[in-house]
């Protein structure tokens, strides 16, 4: 394929709906809060102890909370990944650089043909995702859905271009958070059925939601998970997913807090 120049494009946060922030129940706080500032290249926003919040230029974009007694059930409903979105090609490659120089463990990398991924896990198991998006008018579609695959990325290219890393650039942001369900068919009734995202594309075992023309702001799966009912109340991981909506979505949705069917907190926030 193809590769644009490694120049902004259009942002996840272009649209009715898009993820503001997710918050994460941990057992070690210290630990974890040290990986995303070291490994992902996050800034303290603010933290009392008990709470660390991380970001970029002020924004937070995740939320640690502490929690010693929390457990981790893998196999369980639950968060799959949280995906940070770099604004270019050339800082993609540049945290490729400072990964390699971290010696951090690389769980796997794609060409999703709208986004260039890499992914890897923190210390407790809460997967991450870190990519870049292709320039819209590159993405195929077919009618209302995104065509998305997982091709060989292209890790060299992506080295050549590198920029230096100096921890998350401006512009960062959660683009997307993937979701571990228990079944596909009661997923969509929620997320596009209550929560009046669009369909944007299956997968076998996935389905993927978007707001605005983006190819996903959410996606679900049952990889993992499949038929695992609603998540224990002492689980790790997602303690909650926020998400930004313009007024007129949230008078549609009338209320401020949702819970999927496995649990999986939303919160939304009416933007300003």
């Amino acid at each position: 394929m193809t590769h644009a120049a490694s120049k902004p494009v259009a942002h996840a946060t272009d649209a009715p709906i898009f993820v503001d922030r997710v918050a994460l129940r941990v057992r070690d706080l210290d630990r974890v809060g040290d990986f995303y500032q070291r490994a992902i290249g996050l800034d303290r926003v603010s933290g009392d102890g008990e709470t660390l919040r991380l970001g970029r230029g002020g924004k937070v974009l995740l939320e640690l909370r502490s929690d010693p007694a929390a457990r981790s059930y893998p196999a369980a409903a639950g968060l799959f990944h949280t995906a940070f979105l770099l604004p270019t090609r050339a800082e993609l490659g540049g945290w490729l650089r400072h990964a390699a120089q971290l010696n951090l463990r690389i769980e796997g990398a794609a060409d999703h043909l709208v986004s260039e991924a890499v992914y890897l896990s923190d210390p407790e198991g809460n997967g991450i995702e870190i990519y870049a998006d292709r320039p819209r008018e590159m993405w195929e579609r077919d009618g209302a859905t995104v065509r998305m695959a997982n091709a060989r990325l292209d890790i060299p290219g992506l080295m050549q271009i590198a920029s230096e890393w100096r921890g998350a650039p401006e512009g960062t942001v959660i683009g997307h958070v993937h979701l571990q369900v228990g079944q596909i068919p009661e997923a969509e009734r929620f997320y596009a059925g209550t929560l009046g995202l669009d369909l944007s594309s299956r997968m076998p075992s996935a389905s993927f939601y978007a707001s605005g023309g983006y190819h996903h702001h959410i996606a679900t799966n049952t990889w993992n998970s499949r038929d695992s009912g609603p998540r224990s109340a002492d689980s790790a991981g997602l303690a909650e997913l926020v998400l930004s909506v313009t007024p007129e979505r949230a008078a549609v949705l009338g209320q401020s807090e949702f819970d999927d069917p496995w649990n999986n907190r939303i919160r939304i926030e009416e933007r300003r």
